[in-house]
């Protein structure tokens, strides 16, 4: 459905080159928005939890979800961005403003990196050293807000509470064989 609220917009949304960011710029760009999509190759530290293809797509530029869009008929642009440079939002706006007009929306990634990415780095923690030990009984406990209603004035919280609770729920079904449960 398309929310004539947004066709014409122009949005910027960072870790763009896969999860997340990636399925966050392709559902805007189908509903109209031109998206300029921003991304920071990362060779993170190998885990046994995570799947090969989390190295891949970490390590990928966002040629590959720009094709997607363009290919759907959406508008896209991307460039890499070091975002712990404090002069990289400033440019970054400049070329997505460049490319395609003035931004409407933005990304809410300090949201996520405080309520998905560290409890992302917890669990993933916790999981390295419980299957080092070989340990057999394990518990993850996440504590949200919000629930399948949302986060109505607070939208980016929201999401990222949902996508903890998502990360979560995979982690229960990855790590149950080592006897760990999370809910």
């Amino acid at each position: 459905m398309i929310d004539p609220q947004l066709r014409g917009r122009v949005a910027l949304v960072t870790g763009a080159n896969q999860g997340i960011g990636a399925a966050t710029a392709v559902a805007l760009a189908a509903q109209g928005v031109a998206v300029f999509l921003t991304y920071k190759r990362l060779a993170p530290v190998r885990h046994p939890a995570y799947p090969e293809e989390y190295y891949r797509s970490r390590g990928a530029g966002a040629d590959d979800v720009v094709r997607r869009i363009r290919e759907a008929g959406g508008t896209a642009e991307a460039a890499e961005a070091d975002l712990t440079d404090p002069e990289t939002p400033r440019t970054l706006f400049d070329l997505a403003e460049r490319a395609l007009g003035p931004v409407d929306a933005e990304s809410y990634d300090r949201q996520f990196a405080v309520d998905v990415r560290a409890a992302t780095l917890l669990i993933a923690e916790f999981a390295r050293r419980h299957i080092e030990r070989r340990a057999g009984w394990g518990r993850i406990i996440g504590l949200t807000s919000g629930g399948p209603d949302g986060f109505p004035t607070e939208v980016s919280y929201g999401a990222a509470k949902a996508a903890q609770e998502n990360f979560t729920m995979s982690a229960a079904h990855e790590l149950g064989r080592y006897g760990v449960t999370a809910g």
